[in-house]
């Protein structure tokens, strides 16, 4: 295992959910990520599908000190240093190139790339990269196509995203190849734009049980 997959799996401390959040309004930031780690979900993945995502992430990053704020959807080594220096403490891309994998390698914050095929995960693999997203993980195949890769690429683990909700989160979180899952819903988007902090944190405690 790499240092920087064993400092990606102690940032996650066994949460068995990371919220991946699209934020609309910077000033939401703050509360929700205060919801969620109240809920027991320290951990949380805001996307940079948004012009708020960046400021969204420097407030979540220095208001709130029980979070734990990664950067999601990154494409490009630019976005990768932005989010870094907006204060990442990890980063998600839903994909993997040669240029991440090289920005990645020269930046102290870790990498979680996306890999669904072989050769996507023996090339993260001979980067040094043995914990991946797997996405979009309902449409790639799901969890019998999670099961035959334990064999075949023992070692490699994944935190399937994209189409996981409470129905089938522990059909995955029961694979041995799964660290964690993400998923979006336990902050609704309806329920950010209302303000319902405590809807969304109790949305989160259930979330952090799920498994266990």
């Amino acid at each position: 295992m790499s240092v920087k997959t064993e400092k990606l799996l102690a940032l996650l401390d066994g949460q068995p959910v990371i919220p991946v959040l699209k934020i609309e309004r910077a000033a939401d930031a703050v509360p929700l990520a205060r919801a969620l780690a109240r809920g027991g979900l320290r951990v949380i993945e805001i996307t940079m599908r948004t012009s708020a995502a960046l400021e969204a992430i420097r407030l979540a990053a220095s208001e709130v000190e029980d979070a734990v704020v990664g950067a999601g959807t990154i494409l490009s080594p630019a976005q990768f240093d932005q989010a870094s220096e907006a204060g990442s403490k990890f980063i998600v891309s839903p994909g993997i190139t040669h240029e991440l994998l090289a920005a990645a390698n020269e930046s102290e914050v870790p990498l979680l790339p996306g890999a669904i095929t072989p050769g996507e995960i023996m090339t993260a693999h001979e980067a040094g990269l043995d914990f991946l997203k797997f996405f979009p993980a309902e449409q790639a195949g799901g969890v019998s196509f999670l099961k035959a890769l334990a064999s075949p690429f023992a070692g490699i683990r994944f935190c399937p995203t994209g189409g996981v909700s409470p129905k089938n989160a522990i059909d995955y979180l029961s694979l041995p190849n799964v660290i964690c899952v993400g998923g979006s819903w336990v902050a609704p988007d309806e329920l950010v734009r209302d303000g319902k902090w405590d809807a969304i944190e109790e949305l989160a405690r259930e979330a952090s049980r799920i498994g266990r």
